[in-house]
């Protein structure tokens, strides 16, 4: 059985009091592992580094082999910058962040694969405003990753994390619960609080297919972590109002797994289905690739 299975353990983790919970996950995961939690520690640094490296060293100018991807997140920030917005500086941020690590993904560049490379935009691009916007210490954004990768280490032990199984539900929806756990963790929320808005932000991705334009993990995927990480953010406030989710989470989780392996062959990551099937990508694919 894998370390986390269930929702449930991770709030029975919570009620035993003592270590907080992101200790605790940090301590359980080290074991199963193998290894001290200094070293555990040392590799989830290591994670944030990369996360925070990706993000400064986004390039505007730069376009992925295909020419599909490269330069909207600059266009999103001169946007942003000029007022005119409806959201505002903060979900500016938070969108303009899940554009660039997306697109410096596709532009080969490194980046932490949270929990898949096609979804890697989503923790980052609400973690890191969240962090800049409270003044939250280096110390907090470690906890609330290791929170991140309990919840998510449930959602892979109980369904999946590959769209090639189970659909893009299973990569950006898995990417956006994990990211909506992990921001009510950092807003004082409870451990109940954070399953209610892993399973809110799931239950609004459940079904995503995943229809990569050509088979390449550009188009619709980039555009696919902004809209993860506003749901992160949607969830994690319903959650912290004290809206809870009626269907539990682990409920939730077994539902995705469910439609997962319901959905047609051809909406998992073929590039044969969905968008990837339309005329426009059709041709691009035959221009791309050749006949």
């Amino acid at each position: 059985m894998a370390l986390f299975y269930s929702v449930t353990q991770l709030e029975d983790f919570a009620a035993r009091g003592g270590a907080p919970l992101w200790r605790q996950i940090l301590l359980a995961s080290a074991e199963e592992s193998g290894v001290t939690p200094e070293q555990s520690l040392e590799k989830m640094n290591a994670a944030l580094d990369a996360m925070l490296a990706a993000d400064a060293a986004y390039d505007p100018s730069q376009r992925s082999h295909s020419g599909l991807v490269g330069g909207d997140a600059d266009k999103l920030r001169r946007y942003f910058e000029s007022g005119r917005s409806i959201c505002g500086e903060f979900v500016g941020r938070v969108l303009c962040g899940a554009m660039r690590m997306g697109e410096c993904n596709a532009c080969m560049h490194r980046i932490v694969a949270a929990p898949t490379a096609g979804a890697c935009g989503v923790l980052p691009a609400v973690l890191l405003p969240y962090a800049a916007e409270h003044g939250t210490p280096r110390e907090e954004l470690i906890a609330a990753l290791y929170i991140a990768a309990g919840y998510g280490m449930v959602i892979a032990s109980r369904a999946s994390i590959s769209g090639a199984e189970a659909g893009c539900q299973a990569e950006i929806g898995a990417a956006s619960a994990m990211a909506a756990a992990a921001l009510v963790y950092l807003h004082g929320g409870s451990a109940v609080q954070m399953s209610d808005a892993l399973a809110i932000a799931l239950k609004n991705m459940m079904g995503l297919v995943c229809d990569p334009v050509a088979g390449l993990v550009e188009v619709p995927c980039v555009k696919r972590n902004a809209a993860g990480a506003m749901n992160a953010l949607c969830a994690a406030e319903l959650a912290l109002a004290g809206v809870r989710s009626r269907i539990p989470a682990d409920e939730v989780i077994d539902a995705m797994r469910a439609v997962g392996a319901l959905m047609s062959p051809l909406l998992k990551e073929t590039g044969r289905g969905g968008v990837a099937a339309s005329p426009t990508a059709q041709r691009f694919r035959s221009d791309y690739f050749g006949s």
